[in-house]
């Protein structure tokens, strides 16, 4: 399985790192740590030190209970820093939003990846993604931020998501997005229960199975706070590495995190296992 960005075709012979770069005052892990352009630069920097393959820019908070932000301000956060980091540093970019325009001109701005929460369900998303030639990825979510959260109910949970996303990639196709281009993450936290969410990690080799990247983001979550009996975001590290590795023996080939360093070395072993010589 291959991974198509920009230019770029990346082999998924180990799993890729996305850095999370939020330059919101509102995300429910690091809200307001980067909204200085400078701190978020800084950021950045030492994440693609750590190892980190993506870095992953967003403007607008999607915690559940989030509230929207106009276009302008996200294109005022983002913008002047995917150019930066694509420009500058050479990374490979992707940017964190719903709204075609900031998809349109983040990609303009060197971004080779969009990452919508609405699956390019929003008017004209779908069609903003496609005329980019940027690679897509499509999250399952339940409702919105602001309400996802309120009693979320699925008859079966893991066919629903997985039914879903295949729609919405069979729709990218049709818009001529090519399946190299097309990432798939189900979407731990947006619209489901702890249960749900256990449920979706324990059959994640069932969306792997469908022959798409799979992109998980688990890290810091609330789920994982409410497995350790109610620890708050800055004490998840440990339970954070722990789901990125078993996301990854049960298929995901991209793993989206806070803590790079960490991530990556724990990967290292998982790659070194699964590539040991008979």
């Amino acid at each position: 399985m291959y991974l198509q960005l920009g230019k770029e075709r990346l082999e998924l012979s180990r799993p890729l790192i996305m850095g999370v770069l939020n330059r919101t005052p509102d995300s429910f892990s690091d809200g307001g740590a980067y909204t200085d352009f400078d701190a978020a630069l800084a950021h950045a920097r030492a994440m693609l030190d750590e190892g980190a393959d993506i870095l992953d820019v967003g403007g607008e908070s999607t915690r559940p209970g989030a509230a929207p932000v106009p276009m302008q301000k996200e294109l005022r956060r983002v913008l002047p820093l995917v150019e930066r980091l694509a420009g500058e540093l050479g990374a490979r970019v992707s940017v964190d939003t719903s709204k075609p325009e900031v998809m349109s001109a983040a990609v303009k701005a060197g971004a080779v990846m969009i990452n919508d929460v609405y699956a390019l369900r929003q008017p004209g998303a779908l069609e903003a993604a496609a005329s980019s030639g940027a690679t897509v990825c499509l999250m399952h979510m339940l409702g919105e931020p602001r309400s996802m959260q309120q009693d979320p109910r699925y008859i079966d949970v893991t066919a629903e998501v997985r039914d879903f996303l295949l729609e919405r990639a069979r729709l990218c196709a049709a818009a001529g997005i090519p399946r190299g281009r097309i990432v798939l993450d189900p979407g731990f936290g947006f619209g489901k229960t702890l249960a749900h969410n256990l449920t979706l990690l324990k059959d994640l080799p069932v969306l792997a199975r469908e022959g798409y990247p799979v992109l998980v983001g688990l890290s810091r979550k609330s789920m994982l706070g409410t497995l350790l009996g109610g620890k708050p975001v800055e004490q998840r590290l440990y339970a954070s590495v722990a789901a990125a590795v078993v996301a990854v023996l049960n298929g995901a080939e991209i793993i989206r995190c806070h803590d790079v360093a960490a991530t990556v070395d724990a990967l290292k072993v998982v790659s070194a296992v699964a590539n040991a010589p008979l």
